[in-house]
């Protein structure tokens, strides 16, 4: 897929939910997340990660290689009254000096990085003693769910080969290859958690949040886009009553210490 998600930038900023705080609390019961850390937020999109760090006390710098998303991660920062240094840029390459960061931040992103190239720079830029997180915050398809429905129409409209981590999450939102990568790069002392986080969505900011899904408004031409929302719309009133949905996701997180 040819994917771009400056093209989903406003869905993206409004109807995502970002990772629940329950993610960020247990960061921080784990001794990973603290305030006073110099911390980076690759391929933050519209920043809902920068956001959690920089509200907890970090020192964030925040990238993404999508100008839009950074002018609406801007945007949402401006707002929430938090200083986050925002700048174009990719996981591969930086351009951050050696050793400047003690925590770096993956969030719903990793698959789409050049992972080797990406956990490489990680390891370099990383201070020694400092951690790396890579996480994610999928919807599940649960058999009769929101989402399996869901599903079933977004590979009608997009049967192409399906994004790495679908492959690898399986529907379950658990990724044991990222320690494979982390693991080569020289990262040690993996540990990984995750929870389940059910999440309620408005009939409307569920239509909005699958828009602005990589197999949707990031991929499909916009006549497809408002075929497919039309589309998913009667089969949600038709099948699932109701102005709240409630959508199973799960947090999923790997944690690992630059030696």
């Amino acid at each position: 897929m040819n994917v771009d998600f400056g093209r989903t930038s406003s869905d993206y900023l409004k109807h995502r939910a970002g990772f629940p705080d329950a993610f960020f609390a247990r960061l921080e019961r784990e001794g990973v997340l603290r305030s006073g850390l110099r911390a980076l937020d690759v391929g933050t999109g519209t920043g809902t990660v920068a956001r959690g760090l920089a509200a907890r006390g970090c020192a964030v710098i925040a990238l993404d290689p999508a100008a839009p998303q950074l002018a609406a991660a801007r945007e949402a920062a401006v707002q929430a009254g938090l200083s986050i240094d925002f700048r174009l840029g990719r996981a591969e390459e930086a351009g951050l000096p050696t050793g400047s960061v003690d925590l770096y931040v993956a969030g719903q992103c990793w698959h789409w990085f050049e992972r080797d190239a990406a956990a490489r720079e990680a390891f370099r830029l990383v201070a020694p003693g400092g951690r790396l997180v890579i996480a994610h915050f999928d919807w599940l398809p649960t058999p009769g769910s929101v989402a399996e429905a869901t599903e079933d129409l977004i590979n009608a409209f997009n049967p192409g080969p399906l994004p790495l981590y679908v492959q690898l999450g399986h529907g379950a939102g658990i990724y044991p290859q990222w320690f494979h990568d982390v693991t080569a790069a020289g990262f040690q002392r993996l540990e990984s958690f995750s929870f389940d986080a059910p999440t309620l969505y408005a009939r409307s900011a569920w239509l909005g949040r699958v828009r602005a899904s990589a197999r949707v408004g990031a991929s499909l031409p916009p006549e497809q886009v408002a075929r497919f929302d039309a589309e998913l719309a009667r089969r949600l009133a038709e099948r699932f009553p109701g102005e709240t949905l409630s959508i199973p996701h799960r947090v999923f997180a790997l944690i690992a210490t630059r030696p």
